[in-house]
């Protein structure tokens, strides 16, 4: 496996590692944990993209890393917008 490979797999198992946690209840999709997770994962998965200059994924995974981000900032701020 290459180095992009890796990092991809990386990537991808961490957001894995976070929707598996809150389908099972252990981890709810608000708290800063799955946020953070979500945009290390996407990040990470993001950069493995950019080694394969692949633009569909390129795409994806910035617009999933600023959505996590942006939910991360709210969290941090206590801004409610999040909250149903």
């Amino acid at each position: 496996m290459t180095t992009a490979d890796w990092t991809g797999a990386i990537g991808v198992a961490i957001l894995l590692i976070a929707f598996m946690l809150n389908l099972i209840g252990k981890m709810k999709n608000d708290s800063m944990i799955y946020l953070v997770l979500n945009f290390v994962g996407a990040g990470v998965a993001g950069l493995a993209s950019v080694m394969l200059n692949y633009w569909p994924f390129i795409i994806l995974e910035a617009c999933w890393t600023l959505v996590s981000a942006y939910g991360i900032v709210k969290k941090w701020t206590g801004d409610s917008a999040l909250k149903a």
